[in-house]
């Protein structure tokens, strides 16, 4: 649906097709005692809905209250940290989550409010409810959905360097299809003029400040928090700490919630009261990236480097994920 000339001009790059077997889909991340990534099934929506109490916070909480529509999502991205920051915020007490992707705004729109407030967990009085999808965040017609079901909402979006990221979704793709061409030729529409395919979905998801121009047609920049993927794994208790500022919490998820796993290298949350072991990324995660041509690399950080700097501008923060290359 066009918004005629508000659209502007990520909304042109939005439209542009998809390559050839490319679908922006955001796989759900997989924790141990849920080895396999995929994205979320009907059925598994569908026990959602009818079991609230997987829904997040302790499982040992009495499954009382009512069924809300969220009040606060995870819109993105996808490959930037999001289950990560979703298992995290469900160790606080007043957060309940889908622990699926319900994809409601994106594929299952049709279906209704009704359906989607069923997919919930219950929630008491003063609980937020919470879910995360991070292809809500490239769907056209996300914010405006969003918007008309409740113009507060507040918004998530968990952004990581684009490069990595573009890296971290061709090696999930690979893993699932063996068969797929290189990233070095998936990456360039002509290898010998270096240009991009900006239309390939691994590099254009990343391609921020285009998106953010469709959501800041109906949400105002207060009204979304953006975290860094980065620093999700160098410092979780510091960005955990924005989150529920950001979201009207208490400071309940600190340091203490987090150790160091270092055969994974990334942060775990510790044994929650009500399980035996501690939960940390499951074998889907953190998986080792293909080795990719320096000069390729290069080049994607030269097409990225405008886009990142005017995203920087429009969020008045700066990731410095320019000074992070330099470093290397």
């Amino acid at each position: 649906a066009s918004n005629g000339s508000r659209e502007g001009a990520a909304g042109a790059w939005l439209r542009t097709p998809l390559a050839p077997g490319e679908v922006i889909t955001a796989q759900s991340g997989a924790f141990e005692r849920d080895p396999q990534e995929s994205s979320t099934t009907d059925e598994e929506l569908s026990r959602a809905g009818s079991q609230g109490s997987r829904g997040g916070g302790s499982s040992t909480t009495p499954d009382y209250g009512e069924k809300r529509l969220p009040q606060a999502l995870i819109i993105g991205v996808k490959k930037g940290g999001t289950r990560a920051l979703l298992e995290a915020i469900r160790a606080h007490p007043d957060v309940r989550a889908v622990g699926t992707e319900p994809h409601f705004f994106d594929r299952n729109y049709e279906k209704g409010l009704e359906w989607y407030r069923n997919v919930m967990p219950k929630t008491l009085d003063g609980q937020i409810t919470m879910e995360k999808t991070p292809s809500y965040f490239v769907t056209n017609e996300a914010p405006r959905r969003i918007h008309s079901m409740a113009k507060d909402t507040k918004l998530i979006v968990v952004v990581r360097n684009p490069v990595t990221r573009a890296i971290s979704d061709y090696t999930q793709t690979l893993s699932k299809k063996p068969e797929i061409p290189t990233f070095e030729v998936l990456a360039f529409k002509n290898r010998t003029l270096g240009l991009i395919d900006a239309s390939w979905s691994a590099i254009r998801i990343g391609i921020y400040a285009l998106h953010l121009e469709n959501w800041l047609q109906y949400f105002p920049l207060s009204q979304i928090l953006f975290v860094s993927g980065e620093r999700l794994i160098t410092d979780p208790a510091g960005e955990m700490a924005k989150v529920q500022d950001f979201l009207g919490l208490k400071r309940i998820v600190t340091e203490k919630h987090f150790y160091f796993n270092k055969t994974k290298g990334f942060p775990c949350l510790k044994k929650p009261e009500d399980s035996s072991a501690p939960r940390c990324l499951g074998k889907s995660k953190g998986r080792t990236h293909p080795k990719i041509d320096p000069d390729v690399i290069h080049r994607l950080r030269k097409f990225y480097k405008p886009f990142n700097v005017m995203f920087y501008q429009m969020t008045g923060q700066d990731f410095q994920w320019e000074q992070e290359e330099s470093d290397k």
